[in-house]
C-alpha cells in the first residue's frame, strides 16, 4: 500500500471558536436578540460571517464540536482554539460583546466612541 504525500493549505483565519454541540442541543437556543439562536449561530450572525469571505478565506470560524465533558446547566461551553486552556462557560442570554471579549476575539468593526458630557 502506497503512502500518499501529506499536503497543506493556507487559511486567512485569525481565530477558530469551538462551541459544544451537546450543550447547544440541551439548551435549544437562548442567544441572540430574540433568544432563539444557538451560541454558534448567534456568534456567526454577530460577526457577520454569512457575508463576505467564508470557509478558509474568512478571518474567523465558529464551529460545533463534540462534548468537552463539562456540561454546565443552562450554559454552553465555548473555546478560542488559540487559548485551549481556557474554556468559557456561556450562560443563556449572555451579552455577545462580553463573550467576544472573554474569548479574546476582535472583529475590526468601528466602535462608536463614548459620548462626552458637555458642560453648558
Amino acid at each position: 500500500m502506497a503512502v500518499k504525500d501529506l499536503k497543506s493549505t493556507g487559511t486567512e483565519w485569525r481565530d477558530v471558536v469551538l462551541v459544544c454541540r451537546k450543550c447547544s442541543k440541551k439548551l435549544d437556543g437562548g442567544f441572540g436578540p430574540g433568544g432563539d439562536l444557538t451560541l454558534k449561530k448567534a456568534l456567526r450572525k454577530y460577526f457577520h460571517l454569512k457575508k463576505g469571505k467564508k470557509g478558509r478565506k474568512g478571518d474567523l470560524v465558529v464551529t460545533g464540536v463534540d462534548c468537552f465533558d463539562v456540561c454546565p446547566k443552562g450554559a454552553v461551553i465555548a473555546v478560542n482554539a488559540a487559548r485551549p486552556k481556557q474554556l468559557l462557560i456561556v450562560p443563556a442570554g449572555a451579552d455577545l460583546l462580553e463573550v467576544k471579549a472573554r474569548l479574546g476575539l476582535q472583529d475590526h468593526r468601528r466602535v462608536r466612541a463614548p459620548l462626552d458630557a458637555v458642560e453648558g
